[in-house]
């Protein structure tokens, strides 16, 4: 049976019935989409003045139609496309492979979502008729004007849309990436999570075109907070391979990633929302992302996730603003430096009661300085993003010089996180018992691992993650039974430093991409190896390197332009409003 179900499961690319099926309804969907627009433009319907109306009496109160139904309608396509993301990543680590993309039923609320997402962007377009949106709209043609932030959110929504079709081309290159950090499963969630930034430029629009005048100055603070805690969710999805216990990079990456969102969203959400900004952000975020964790693990029963906490860092923030509130540089600086440093004391607390990895002192050094990367450079471009949309940016010159040297800040702790080592002649010998359990000898000690544990995940039920218990100089022994049957794939895996590897225990025979079962023997000595080729065996070892370098130089320009465009839009809302900056709330 087990032989059966890989047959089942392509390696590769989609079977073509799918591609034309999903291509069809995105069709469908499109057309639907323009229809709608078309008859709105033309005065034939009013669906989507009736839908602003209603959103004009609840959270959109104080905005025009063209910016509170789209921000409605984006914040529940992200919600949408986050359950379905985290439940997409549960099913994989549990059953591996599926047998194609509308085959597994996660896929659905992503792409309904990142539709969504899209939709919103358009919406935003299509609704401004005979008005110039905001202060500063784009020009589409002689008499119709459009808000830069629709175009923002549109864009997002499209990029992320673009990273399915571009999946599948992946696949049938290098085979399936079953990881969350292949470069297409970045369009997907970084297109989400980057929309975020659209949508606060779309809400600043609307305040702008409204006048500025705040009929509920409660619903106000409670939208931008909810918004910036939306960032906060958008950028800590990039850390889901260590919510679940199965990542396949160095844990110094875990820190430096929290850090960033923490930096960015909270810094945001302080400037920006006034007093208590980064709490509600906080708070809001820990409502979605707790619920969807409880939504995909007790609710459906697929694999739970852990939370990352952040109220350490919002607090943190807050009391830096007590003092440096009036200096947003100086305040975000100083509150990227306690992000990093007090911020990564607590997630280390946190991770020891909340995650299967918990961080350890082999990442002490690194770690607080990967940190510290994250947070500083998080924390400016969420300066730069809080002073753009109140109309406060620095001159030109200094706003691209701090915007480009964060990024560049952020490009080389990813490339640092992503630069490990393979031990050299280094085994790993085994002792089986009956039950399960195990003996683990290193042919040389190791100091003090960032981990030494088996993993075990793909055999349809649940993961298996047993940190190992030392019991002399190179031995280490299981804590409890591991699977060895069936589909499970069972390692040990070593992280030590940068060193990062692996021993296979137990591979299950996969005749779709040739390989044999590795029977898991009462004794044996195996060679340290990568990780890699046992994590995801799909992958192709026999694609020319140039290939996949430009391959992944079209999805780095696509993201940049991206990411470029969301600064553009920044700069532009703030040269428009500088006249009438807003007065920073908490001063």
């Amino acid at each position: 049976m087990g032989v059966l179900a890989e047959e089942l499961k392509p390696a590769g690319g989609a079977a073509l019935d799918q591609v034309l099926i999903a291509s069809g309804v995105a069709l469908v969907l499109t057309v639907a989409l323009l229809a709608l627009g078309y008859g709105h433009r033309t005065g034939r319907l009013r669906v989507l003045d009736t839908l602003a109306s209603l959103g004009a009496k609840g959270i959109g109160r104080g905005l025009p139609g063209w910016a509170s139904l789209p921000s409605v309608v984006a914040m529940l396509a992200l919600m949408t496309a986050l359950l379905g993301m985290y439940w997409d990543i549960s099913l994989h680590i549990t059953h591996g492979r599926d047998e194609g993309p509308l085959a597994n039923i996660a896929h659905y609320p992503i792409l309904i979502g990142l539709f969504g997402i899209f939709a919103a962007g358009l919406i935003a377009l299509t609704m401004p008729v005979g008005e110039k949106p905001g202060p500063a709209p784009l020009r589409v043609t002689r008499t119709w004007y459009v808000p830069a932030g629709g175009a923002l959110v549109a864009g997002a929504g499209f990029y992320a849309l673009v990273g399915f079709p571009l999946d599948d081309v992946w696949h049938r290159l290098f085979g399936q990436d079953v990881t969350l950090w292949g470069p297409t499963h970045l369009m997907l969630i970084g297109g989400a999570g980057l929309s975020l930034v659209g949508m606060l430029v779309l809400e600043r629009e609307g305040r702008a075109s409204a006048g500025d005048v705040v009929p509920s100055p409660a619903i106000a603070y409670l939208r931008r907070g909810m918004t910036c805690g939306g960032l906060l969710i958008g950028l800590s999805v990039f850390q889901a391979e260590f919510d679940f216990g199965v990542p396949q990079f160095r844990l110094v990456n875990q820190p430096f990633l929290i850090a960033l969102a923490a930096g960015c969203a909270l810094v945001t959400a302080r400037l920006w929302v006034g007093r208590g900004g980064a709490i509600l952000a906080a708070v809001f975020y820990l409502l979605v992302r707790g619920g969807v964790s409880l939504a995909v693990g007790p609710v459906i029963g697929e694999l739970n996730a852990a939370v990352p906490m952040y109220l350490a860092e919002a607090v943190l923030i807050e009391l830096v603003a007590l003092a440096l509130i009036k200096r947003p540089m100086v305040f975000g600086v100083v509150s990227g430096a306690v992000v990093g440093t007090a911020g990564f004391a607590a997630q280390y607390a946190w991770t020891q009661v909340a995650f299967r990895l918990p961080w350890t002192t082999d990442i002490l050094v690194e770690g607080v300085l990967m940190a510290l990367a994250g947070g500083l450079s998080g924390a400016v471009l969420g300066v730069l993003l809080a002073e753009g949309l109140a109309g406060r940016l620095p001159r030109p010159a200094v706003s691209r010089s701090l915007f480009a040297g964060s990024l560049l800040v952020i490009g080389a702790a990813v490339a640092n996180c992503l630069i490990f080592t393979i031990p050299k002649d280094m085994q790993v010998s085994a002792e089986l018992s009956a039950d399960g359990n195990a003996v683990f000898t290193l042919s040389r000690p190791l100091d003090d691992p960032a981990w030494i544990q088996v993993t075990s995940w793909q055999g349809g039920n649940g993961l298996h993650v047993d940190r190992l218990e030392k019991t002399g100089p190179a031995t280490y022994r299981t804590t409890e039974p591991m699977p060895l049957d069936g589909t499970w794939k069972t390692l040990v895996r070593i992280h030590d430093g940068r060193s990062l590897a692996a021993a296979p225990v137990f591979l299950p025979a996969d005749p779709v991409i040739g390989a044999k079962e590795l029977p898991a023997e009462p004794r044996f000595t195996r060679d340290v190896q990568g990780e890699q080729p046992i994590l995801q065996r799909e992958l192709k070892q026999d694609v020319p390197g140039w290939i996949w370098a430009a391959a992944s130089l079209v999805v780095l320009l696509c993201t940049l332009i991206l990411v470029l465009a969301l600064g553009w839009g920044v700069s532009r809302t703030a040269r428009a409003v500088a006249a009438r900056p807003e007065v920073r709330s908490g001063a």
